[in-house]
């Protein structure tokens, strides 16, 4: 059944945490400094990070929803839209209407996208849930290769493969028809992805996987410690993080994020809601925010809907602002404690910064290596003032460029120049849009350097 939110998973993990919590976050309101960021995505950007919302493409006409989305949040997951039965609701014809709808809004604004999700056992169209063996394997892998590649060079990361893993004291991989397929269905997934968008980066998403102690969380965390160990190309893991008093954040919540975060990939709390209401539930956003910022390869957060009335859990009152649409207590915190800061997000995220005067541009370059290889997403990003046309110089001292994408390219190693193509020469002031390339050898000091035009 197709539903209007998410797809109800078996619920994860968050009850009253202890009052210390409570007074750290009430701490941090007092210790906030006057040039405090106001709004959620400015405050996480100040460590390199963003703070995202899932949201649906049938509330966008809703002013209060979409004033919202447009204000706080720097990164936007598409709640069902671009999911399985949505993309390709019958074998080889894919739909991206309002896949396309959510996504466009969202570059429009200066925002990023998280792309969920391209291969998962549920809501799946009705023809794939009758297939199976390779049949199934070769649909599913057409699949990920054709929204991928419509997307291509769009998507900040893609949840890959999502909630394959069982619960319970197995650590196993779920009983699915695509698991039905052959243990390797991950890891095929995984590289149809990689070859279909390589600039983007590949996550494993699940729930109940916040509890370092749990057999679910050493099951993923085998999974990934192999792919990094054989070069499967998986870039970050996902921890869905829905909490409640039956299953509350775990003491070891940012121990959990941390280990994953040393086998060599990104962390990303993908779709945090947080049953309660007041105090209790302003500790608890306010322990996982910070918890997020302790972790330098932390990437960022994103909340599972924007409003109470619009969660999968509604009864729950879950997220940062009620149902008319105010701030909660619960958002006061987590702006407070990302105002606090903490590490960036690891070295994998360089910054350089030019031309400041009033009208200039910046540009940023994430990185993505393996042996021998490595993708580029270089950020630009306008000024006070809005941009009409920019030119970006990086250097490849001991690489080579081999593919790009939203850019014009001049050289394939050592200085090489970048132009905009047409529809991403015009960025508003304070906005952003991006670029990529995919290269042999190494893409360390590329140094990217921004000139308006």
């Amino acid at each position: 059944m197709k539903l209007t939110s998410r797809s109800v998973s078996p619920v994860a993990i968050v009850s009253t945490v202890a009052a210390a919590a409570l007074g750290a976050s009430l701490m941090l309101a007092a210790n906030t400094p006057a040039n405090a960021a106001t709004t959620l995505g400015a405050a996480a950007a100040q460590s390199g990070r963003y703070f995202g919302t899932a949201i649906a493409a049938g509330r966008m006409n809703d002013s209060t929803y979409i004033g919202i989305l447009n204000r706080e949040f720097d990164m936007v997951t598409a709640e069902n839209e671009m999911k399985m039965d949505a993309t390709e609701p019958q074998q080889g014809r894919f739909s991206y209407g309002n896949a396309d709808r959510i996504l466009n809004h969202a570059r429009n604004q200066g925002k990023r996208v998280r792309g969920h999700a391209l291969a998962w056992h549920s809501q799946q169209p009705g023809w794939m849930q009758s297939m199976s063996g390779s049949s199934l394997r070769n649909a599913m892998l057409n699949h990920v290769t054709q929204v991928a590649t419509y997307y291509r060079g769009k998507i900040y990361a893609w949840d890959v493969v999502n909630e394959a893993f069982a619960d319970g004291s197995s650590g196993a991989r779920r009983d699915s028809n695509l698991q039905r397929t052959g243990n390797d269905w991950i890891e095929a997934a995984f590289r149809a992805a990689r070859a279909a968008d390589p600039g983007a980066k590949l996550c494993y998403n699940d729930y109940n996987t916040d509890d370092w102690s749990h057999a679910k969380t050493q099951g993923v965390y085998r999974m990934v410690q192999d792919f990094k160990a054989r070069g499967v190309p998986i870039d970050c893991v996902g921890f869905q993080s829905h909490f409640n008093a039956q299953s509350p954040v775990p003491s070891n919540y940012q121990t959990n994020l941390q280990n994953f975060a040393n086998l060599g990939v990104d962390v990303q709390i993908t779709e945090l809601d947080i049953e309660g209401s007041g105090s209790s539930q302003a500790s608890n956003y306010d322990r996982v925010t910070r918890a997020c910022l302790a972790v330098t390869r932390c990437a960022g957060i994103t909340v599972w809907g924007i409003r109470d009335t619009d969660s999968w859990r509604a009864y729950g009152t879950p997220l940062l602002f009620d149902g008319s649409g105010n701030k909660k207590a619960a958002y006061n915190s987590v702006l407070n404690a990302l105002n606090a800061g903490g590490p960036g997000p690891g070295p994998t995220t360089t910054t350089t910064t030019n031309d400041p005067i009033p009208g200039g541009c910046t540009a940023s370059v994430s990185l993505n290596s393996w042996d021998n290889g490595f993708v580029a997403t270089v950020k630009v990003t306008a000024g006070s003032s809005a941009l009409r046309g920019w030119q970006i110089t990086t250097t490849l001292s001991s690489g080579t460029v081999t593919s790009s994408w939203n850019a014009n390219r001049s050289g394939n190693s050592g200085t090489v120049n970048w132009t905009n193509v047409d529809f991403n020469g015009a960025v508003g002031a304070g906005q952003s849009t991006e670029f990529g390339f995919q290269g042999t050898g190494s893409g360390a000091g590329l140094n990217p350097s921004c000139t308006a035009s």
